[in-house]
């Protein structure tokens, strides 16, 4: 029987956090290779110096725009900052129709995009038909959409979303949200109306959310205070029950009973939900979200819908732990 050749997986920007992560899930899944990793910075070095896992002698390049579609990657992961995209993405689109790989855009670019298919598998593998365009979500929407997605048709008014990041989120460029100095027993308050999260979990969710986001001194690991009012009265346990239904088979969401740490989910795959609390009158509720904005926020996710395009199993090379602790 032979075994199909593994495809191949080119990552652009690979020297941020989220590339360095998906370097990591590549190196451990069973059909795909990396086709190669593009960093200025660390052009001509070999991939094995940074990340150990990875065993071959590929190195670090610098490829012109207009030189990646001759690269000839199945598919294409686009790991750089907002507004980057595009320029990468009509490379591929002026180049001949047989290099055209799956893209796989990290960035904020396309997610209100049609012509994309909006990769939250969780929420959205139902939508996927074969697209070649996938726009990732970004780390606060995830855990937004999830927190609040089992309580959709019965949400009255604007939800508000209390985020708090560790400053791997605000990448590697210095800025005052990455400066450890800046952050020491600081928590940074930014962008507190008009978010793009706060505009692509409305428009995704179909639904007002208004996004209060936060940097602290971590480095990784976010999490999500969602406040909810609700059409009608609800109990702890009915609440409880929608959630455990709508992620029954989803093994990279968990629900738990106290409100989740986000000191517990660096380097975890999956996302929390947790510390499920009700206004007496049973109409408002409290719902907290913890996850690793590197992994399920990014890299992690972005695997998924590799998988997805591929025809692979959606959770092929992801360690998924152990669900004990889930209520």
């Amino acid at each position: 029987m032979n075994t199909p050749a593994p495809k191949s997986i080119g990552i652009v920007g690979a020297r941020g956090h989220v590339g360095t992560e998906l370097i990591k899930l590549i190196c451990g899944h069973p059909g795909f290779d990396l086709a190669y990793v593009s960093s200025r910075e660390r052009a001509g070095q070999r991939v094995a110096d940074f990340e150990p896992a990875y065993g071959g002698d590929l190195r670090y390049s610098a490829p012109a725009l207009e030189d990646l579609p001759a690269l000839g990657a199945d598919a294409v992961v686009l790991a750089l900052p907002n507004g980057k995209a595009a320029a990468c993405v009509a490379a591929f689109d002026f180049a001949t129709a047989a290099a055209d790989p799956v893209i796989v855009d990290l960035s904020a670019d396309f997610r209100f995009d049609p012509a994309w298919y909006y990769g939250l598998p969780e929420l959205t593998r139902g939508a996927y038909a074969g697209q070649r365009r996938i726009s990732n979500p970004g780390c606060y929407a995830t855990a937004m959409q999830l927190a609040l997605a089992p309580m959709r048709d019965v949400l009255a008014g604007p939800a508000q979303c209390f985020g708090v990041s560790g400053y791997s989120g605000a990448g590697t460029t210095p800025s005052d949200k990455n400066d450890p100095e800046q952050l020491r027993d600081n928590l940074m308050p930014y962008a507190l109306t008009n978010h793009v999260h706060e505009r692509e979990v409305s428009a995704h969710l179909n639904h007002p959310v208004e996004f209060l986001p936060h940097v602290a001194p971590h480095f990784r690991g976010l999490t999500i205070t969602a406040n909810m009012h609700l059409s009608r009265a609800f109990d702890r346990e009915a609440v409880m029950a929608r959630y455990r239904e709508h992620y029954a088979d989803e093994p990279l969401v968990r629900i738990v009973d106290a409100a989740p740490w986000v000191s517990r989910i660096a380097g975890a795959q999956h996302v929390e939900l947790g510390g499920f609390t009700l206004s007496v009158d049973g109409r408002r509720l409290v719902t907290v979200a913890t996850e690793d904005n590197l992994l399920k926020g990014a890299a992690t996710q972005a695997l998924q819908n590799l998988n997805l395009a591929f025809g692979f199993d959606e959770f092929a090379g992801i360690p998924i732990g152990p669900r004990a602790e889930a209520a």
